[in-house]
């Protein structure tokens, strides 16, 4: 019996350890991944990270401002454990007007595309009622994988 290959697509994400897949019966995969398959390394989950400065207050109260800091945040937050952005394999991002994130996705992109290039993990858009903070319209939450490191190995 033999078995037809599987239809599959790479998108284009040279700078990643991942491999990543967009299968050609989906639809097309923009500003985000079907699959990331990881490579071996550290996994490291990073909290939620609001639009909020290291000084406790909000970036603006726009949506995209709100989302520029929180991707800084995330950055930021990946690399206290050594990971950089192309290291993310799934993100979900949480907004409180998801009408309002739509209508601004060329300012949208521009801001993922400043902190995470071209790279594209698997990603959910999530409108929820509220945050923690009632006045943050904006969280994101990821999953990356860190290759090997020296410290990373037990002993």
């Amino acid at each position: 019996m033999s078995e037809e290959p599987t239809p599959r697509s790479e998108a284009a994400s040279p700078n990643t350890p991942h491999l990543i897949l967009n299968p050609a019966w989906l639809p097309p995969a923009i500003g985000f991944a079907h699959v990331v398959v990881p490579s071996s390394g550290l996994l490291v989950f990073l909290g939620g990270q609001t639009g909020h400065r290291p000084d406790g207050a909000l970036a603006g109260e726009a949506t995209v401002d709100q989302l520029d800091q929180a991707c800084a945040n995330l950055v930021e937050a990946l690399a206290a454990a050594g990971g950089s952005p192309e290291h993310l394999v799934s993100a979900q991002i949480f907004v409180t007007d998801a009408e309002d994130y739509r209508s601004r996705l060329d300012e949208v992109g521009e801001v993922w595309r400043r902190h995470f290039g071209r790279h594209y993990p698997a990603m959910a858009l999530l409108e929820v009622k509220g945050l923690f903070d009632p006045a943050a319209r904006v969280e994101i939450m990821g999953v990356a994988v860190v290759p090997d490191r020296p410290w990373a190995r037990p002993s």
